[in-house]
């Protein structure tokens, strides 16, 4: 199994070069970046499993890189910063880090927090995998993992399109999945011969779906955009 993937951000080179040399002893894999913008672009392009940030970088604060990327993740972050007084740490913790390491720390503490870090990790994922095997929403249950979906108890006989179809909107319910995003991900292409076929098959699992066609409670329609999934209570 492979270590996770860190993100160091650091633009001292001493700190930066031990925690590197840290990481590596211990074989975890690593990414660098030295200042804010670059730790943005590393953490969009690359997905850590762990970023370890300094809050003194040399073009914006440590806090606004936090803010930036908890805009799109939850990705752990914990901050290794020179600034020990409360209030300091209380502005990364309530930006949304996860820890805050002070320096000068010992190679062991940091060793230490990144396995709580990932003992947590591991913890959600498998918490995560356990609640997003099975759907439900109002009287529609999918088992992922079983292959099979059920409407008030009742097993639903859908094709294999119309079972992907109806993946693919309740992994996303409550937004609207363009023509395009949903024909790629059913055939791999977006061409306008798909798009009359998305139609077809987007009515034959309504009418499986509904009771009510003509008043849809789980599959809205975006005319000229798409379908979406709605939340049913």
């Amino acid at each position: 199994m492979n270590k996770p993937l860190i993100l160091v951000v650091e633009d001292d080179a001493a700190v930066r070069n031990l925690m590197i040399t840290t990481l590596k002893t211990n074989e975890y894999r690593y990414l660098v970046a030295t200042n804010g913008e670059s730790a943005i672009l590393e953490a969009s392009s690359h997905n850590p499993d762990i970023v370890l940030l300094d809050l003194g970088l040399p073009d914006v604060d440590g806090v606004q890189v936090i803010e930036k990327i908890r805009t799109w993740s939850n990705m752990p972050i914990i901050v290794i910063s020179a600034r020990s007084e409360d209030n300091d740490k209380i502005e990364a913790l309530d930006a949304g880090a996860d820890d805050y390491l002070t320096k000068p720390f010992s190679v062991e503490e940091l060793l230490a927090r990144l396995r709580v870090t990932q003992r947590r990790l591991s913890f959600m994922t498998a918490e995560m995998l356990a609640a997003s095997s099975v759907f439900v929403n109002g009287k529609l249950r999918v088992d992922y993992a079983g292959g099979c979906a059920y409407m008030n108890g009742q097993e639903l006989h859908l094709t294999p399109i119309e079972y992907k179809l109806l993946c693919l909107l309740s992994k996303n319910v409550g937004k609207v999945l363009t023509h395009t995003f949903l024909t790629q991900n059913i055939w791999g292409r977006s061409w306008e011969n798909d798009i009359a076929s998305l139609r077809v098959f987007m009515a034959t699992l309504r009418k499986k779906l509904e009771t009510e066609p003509d008043s849809p409670q789980y599959i809205q329609t975006h005319i000229g955009v798409g379908y979406r999934m709605m939340k049913v209570e």
